[in-house]
């Protein structure tokens, strides 16, 4: 059965006519002599062509009828009241003054408003209960309960009802505010979440879907887990200043991901904090394109700086950034520019045409594996790179130069740690050269953390690749672990400790607990609707060269301060003379060119006692440094 917008309009008519009609019999008691005595042809003609021209203003007949709501009655309203009053206050008076008649008797006007809104409204709602009828006695149907009895959930009601592609019956709503249980929502029973391992087995749904933000990290990721347990599929709904136009779509109800479980809590910023250190600033970051520096350029947007310098030397993401801050923030107060850190004179002409305020120093080599094979490349970026924005940001009068480091390069075990640590060492090095000379800026802070979700190169694309493509997962190992933040998450944290930063510091930020990299591959599995070992199989790879089985924030003989934000530490790690740190990290970069990996990684010991090589070829170095 369907409705086009030309079978509306004419019922609308049909109702107009049937209700001008009805008004008069009513008005004058079905007697035809009084009838035919004061009927009032013009009258008549003149309100249903106004009513017409009403429906044509407000769209009455662009609803979709099987799911009428309260908009469609809103339209309905609007067109038929404004028609009325246009007649009752304006047209009749006119018409009396120069006739002394009026062109419909007010009498008339009431009736026929009274009854065509009610018939308007009525049939839809008709056709509405009669086709939901019809889908819930479908076969295919899907029961669902929906997480959360507020607006929200009545909007994920009415879209699930209004998906012509699948028919869902909703059965139960779930939700924690107690004032709600046990009543009903749209004659819905809404029940306590203590409830859902049992609605489980009365209803057994195929479906759950979260429509409340407010819920807990915790508390989200123990009913997920209950629902993989009774293989009910679980979805989400977005913000709602995400929504299309203000308005859900089913298409954004989407399955829950990996990464909805792995966030925290968000995060109270100091915004007005923030927004001081950054408004009107000229902000430089380094290393753009990727996913921790094009976040940072994100969030900077909001604190409405003076001018981004987004500079990388990987084309194609850098102009990918070009264009979405374009579009999706209406950010235009940057400039992209293509560089590399380790180019000496090209970063002399970003510092001199753009005299930065700020530099956030994201670009790095990060992949551990490949900077194993690498040595030389990890040095020159890593450590050269940071060296030559360092030197220049003093030289030009930066503010502030914030590294952001990793947790890599705590006791690390690959070329990747250790020519971060280095990096650390010449930065913490540096500012307190400067202090101890008076000089008073810039300050140089830097910023160290853990894995972060869906960055390049992280576990959980390659996993998601993997399941989709059928498998085997790959796991380095049964027992290792992970520390895991989102992008946004970390990005933030690292302005609030910019922001917070008196120079020298190293702060260290809030991972959480660390997760088993076996059971997040068993999760994913799950919550793609596979079974573990039956559709997916998931076999050991071990450990890659420089890679750990555990990851630290600290190291075991670093002590750590509070700040006044919770999630933020400041560590407390060895510090090392700038003159001879200076001296011995140079004499590493001049070994470069001679493209001698064992002379390297040699020098890289030398410079950082801690450095002990795991899996990897550079370990016979180690008894050089730690003879048994």
């Amino acid at each position: 059965m369907k409705f086009s917008r030309w079978g509306i309009w004419l019922i609308d008519t049909a109702i107009v006519i049937f209700g001008i009609a009805l008004a008069h019999l009513l008005r004058f008691n079905f007697e035809p002599d009084s009838i035919n005595y004061y009927f009032y042809p013009e009258g008549g003609l003149l309100l249903l062509g106004l009513r017409l021209v009403g429906f044509a203003v407000f769209k009455t007949y662009t609803g979709i009828i099987f799911y009428t709501g309260f908009e469609d009655a809103k339209r309905i309203f609007y067109a038929l009241v404004s028609v009325s009053l246009l007649l009752a206050c304006i047209l009749n008076p006119m018409s009396y003054l120069v006739t002394e008649h009026y062109f419909l008797p007010y009498s008339i006007l009431i009736i026929e408003f009274v009854l065509s809104i009610f018939l308007m409204t009525a049939y839809r709602a008709l056709v509405k209960i009669l086709y939901l009828e019809l889908s819930n006695n479908r076969k295919d149907q899907k029961k669902v309960i929906i997480y959360g009895a507020g607006a929200a959930g009545v909007t994920v009601k009415d879209v699930l009802n209004r998906d012509d592609r699948t028919s869902f019956q909703i059965s139960a709503f779930v939700d924690d505010n107690v004032n709600l249980q046990k009543k009903r929502l749209l004659g819905i029973e809404i029940f306590p979440a203590d409830k859902l391992p049992r609605l489980f087995q009365t209803i057994q749904p195929d479906m759950l879907v979260f429509s409340t933000l407010n819920l807990p990290q915790s508390r989200k990721q123990e009913i997920v887990e209950m629902c993989l347990e009774h293989q009910v599929r679980v979805l989400n709904v977005p913000p709602m200043d995400k929504w299309i136009n203000g308005e859900l779509s089913f298409r954004q109800i989407r399955d829950i991901r990996i990464e909805d479980l792995l966030e925290r809590d968000v995060i109270k910023l100091e915004a007005a904090y923030i927004e001081e250190e950054l408004k009107d600033k000229v902000i430089l970051i380094t290393g753009a394109a990727g996913s921790i520096g094009s976040e940072i350029a994100r969030q900077c947007s909001r604190f409405h700086p003076r001018k981004l310098i987004l500079l990388d030397q990987a084309e194609s993401p850098l102009h990918e950034l070009d264009l979405e801050l374009q579009a999706q923030f209406k950010f235009r107060n940057f400039e992209v520019v293509l560089g590399d850190v380790r180019n000496e004179a090209r970063m002399r002409r970003v510092f001199e045409a753009f005299h930065p305020d700020l530099v956030y120093h994201a670009a790095a080599y990060k992949h551990v594996p490949m900077m194993e094979n690498n040595p030389s490349e990890g040095v020159l970026t890593n450590v050269k790179g940071t060296m030559v924005t360092a030197s220049l940001a003093q030289e030009f009068g930066v503010s502030k130069f914030v590294l952001v480091s990793t947790d890599k390069a705590v006791n690390p075990t690959g070329i990747m740690g250790a020519t971060k640590r280095l990096a650390e060492i010449y930065i913490q090095s540096l500012d307190r050269d400067l202090r101890t000379k008076g000089v008073e800026k810039p300050l140089f802070i830097t910023t160290r953390f853990g894995n972060v979700l869906g960055s390049n190169g992280s576990v959980i694309p390659l996993f998601k690749r993997q399941i989709a493509s059928g498998g085997p997962v790959t796991v380095t190992h049964p027992e290792m672990t992970r520390f895991f933040m989102t992008i946004p998450e970390a990005c933030q944290l690292v302005m609030e400790a910019s922001a917070m930063g008196h120079g020298g510091e190293i702060f260290v930020f809030d991972m959480g607990r660390s997760i088993l990299i076996l059971d997040l591959a068993k999760r994913m599995i799950r919550l793609s609707g596979l079974e573990v070992g039956k559709d997916i199989q998931i076999v050991f790879s071990g450990l890659r060269p420089g890679e750990k089985l555990y990851e630290e924030v600290l190291n075991q003989g670093e002590e750590h301060l509070p700040t006044h934000h919770q999630k933020i530490l400041i560590a407390k790690v060895r510090e090392y003379p700038f003159d001879l740190a200076n001296q011995r990290i140079n004499h590493l970069i001049e070994l470069f060119d001679s493209q001698d990996n064992l002379r390297i990684v040699k020098a890289l010991k030398e410079l950082i006692p801690e450095y002990k090589s795991n899996n990897s070829e550079f370990e016979k170095l180690d008894s050089q440094f730690y003879p048994d």
